[in-house]
């Protein structure tokens, strides 16, 4: 079992930078593929970066590619997300996830995760 909590998420304005954090509980974090996706006021939740167990491999949305960075600290159990450059269109409450301990693929479906956080709002003004 994984337990998620996500932190780190305001009130800026476009162009600013933003870092959420993600603390995981449990002693498998380090063999746990890592995601980030949001969900937007009305809309469905999306995908937004993923990154392998080891931290080797990540994976972005087009739509944050070169903004957004992933990472991870597996010592310390907690996942990040760098976000630079905000725009208005980045508003939505994210979420951290996490794959089954022995599912080692990134993915960037929200049906390959299997626990999840409550989520941190970020909002972004014009």
């Amino acid at each position: 079992q994984v337990q998620l909590v996500e932190s780190g998420g305001g009130l800026v304005q476009a162009g600013d930078s933003l870092r959420l954090s993600c603390a995981a509980s449990g002693r498998t974090f380090s063999m746990n593929v890592m995601g980030w996706f949001r969900r937007a006021p009305g809309k469905e939740r999306e995908f937004v970066a993923t990154i392998s167990s080891s931290g080797g491999s990540t994976y972005y949305a087009d739509s944050v590619k070169g903004r957004f960075t992933i990472s991870r600290d597996n010592a310390k159990n907690t996942l990040y997300l760098q976000m630079n450059i905000l725009k208005p269109e980045d508003t939505a409450v994210y979420y951290c996830a996490a794959r089954g301990t022995g599912d080692s693929a990134i993915a960037s479906s929200d049906r390959y995760y299997t626990y999840w956080g409550q989520g941190t709002q970020v909002t972004v003004s014009s």
